[in-house]
């Protein structure tokens, strides 16, 4: 199964590497043996906002992993059908999880989160914690 990394998951693999011990981030990968994992265009924008990645070879370093999902204009529309179902309810969540929330959906991928609250507002969208 595909499976979108956020921003969130990525933050704490890199805080459980700086530490060299193994954490929840880890496990969670070592549990999905079979899975392939990604990180879409607003994860790695996210990542160059951080302190930790703000020299690019580390930003680099920190997604290099994992494919990075490009925009395309079927995710363009999926956030808009994110957005309207969500407006609708009063229950926006921001705009860069919508995107990436966009992009799971446009792939049929799950999405892998530590912000299971916000995601799982969205309608069809798969979402595990970690």
């Amino acid at each position: 199964m595909g499976l979108i990394l956020d921003t969130s998951f990525l933050v704490f693999a890199e805080r459980e590497a700086r530490r060299g011990v193994p954490g929840r981030a880890d496990a969670s990968l070592a549990q999905r043996p079979s899975d392939t994992f990604f990180i879409t265009f607003t994860v790695a924008g996210e990542l160059a906002c951080g302190q930790s990645a703000n020299v690019r070879g580390d930003w680099e370093r920190l997604f290099r992993p994992y494919p990075v999902l490009p925009w395309t204009s079927e995710i363009a529309w999926r956030y808009g059908e994110i957005y309207r179902a969500l407006a609708l309810k009063g229950q926006l969540i921001g705009a860069n999880d919508m995107w990436i929330a966009a992009t799971a959906l446009a792939h049929g991928f799950g999405l892998v989160t530590s912000d299971l609250g916000e995601f799982r507002s969205v309608p069809g969208l798969l979402v595990e914690g970690f």
